[in-house]
């Protein structure tokens, strides 16, 4: 199907301007020209348009970053590195941090060696690569060592690494069976899907369910005051 520019400003809530300016960047293909100063555009431009806007407001993606990753919207799903660059980004969340080598990293925060090595072991502590940390791993490692200061098992770590492995299997047949579906005309739908679900979803389920125990316990303990 086809529509004039204004029809496509009407479907999306992006200015004329700024449509422009995408196919001028090339994150949008040229519109088909009927005569001068007249174009067409199709359903692909309003699936790229959305897609664009999603990137940008809901992952903070730059033009620049949706321009490469755009480059491979044709290639599977799940197979584009580019495609899922923004979305392995954002679960690594060591953008703009500062690497160490596991032997720099001991050093500057000043770690006990052999408790690192245990909670690499247990899967607690888990660097994006081998020998390349974060002060986000110093933080979980900090907080095992409030742990043991008190005396308290850090249980609760070692069963959210258990059942993060066994959720991050689900997520990944969430992920084949978008792949299964994908066409030209559901690629914006899929990605938010996938970032939706990954984001905003688990986290909201998780805290209201852990609002909900901890809500009701206290109502039982004000009711037996």
């Amino acid at each position: 199907m086809e529509y004039k520019i204004s029809e496509v400003v009407a479907k999306t809530n992006v200015p004329k301007s700024t449509i422009l300016y995408y196919i001028k960047e090339g994150l949008l293909p040229e519109a088909r020209k009927i005569k001068h100063n007249v174009h067409k555009y199709n359903d692909e431009h309003i699936e790229l348009i959305k897609y664009i806007k999603y990137m940008q407001e809901s992952m903070g993606s730059s033009i620049d970053e949706i321009k490469e990753a755009l480059k491979k919207k044709n290639d599977s799903f799940s197979g584009s590195y580019t495609m899922l660059a923004p979305l392995m980004n954002t679960l690594s969340a060591t953008s703009g941090l500062q690497h160490y080598t596991k032997e720099a990293f001991v050093e500057h925060f000043d770690i006990d060696a052999a408790l690192l090595q245990k909670l690499l072991d247990d899967g607690i502590i888990s660097p994006i690569n081998e020998n390349e940390f974060t002060k986000k791993d110093a933080t979980m490692v900090s907080l095992v060592e409030h742990f043991l200061e008190v005396g308290v098992e850090y249980t609760i770590l070692q069963e959210y690494v258990k059942h993060a492995t066994a959720l991050a299997q689900l997520e990944k047949q969430m992920q084949q069976q978008l792949c299964q579906v994908k066409n030209e005309h559901n690629f914006t739908t899929l990605w938010k899907i996938m970032f939706d679900t990954l984001f905003h979803a688990k986290e909201y389920i998780f805290n209201r369910a852990t609002y909900r125990v901890l809500f009701d316990a206290l109502k039982e303990e004000m009711k037996n005051r």
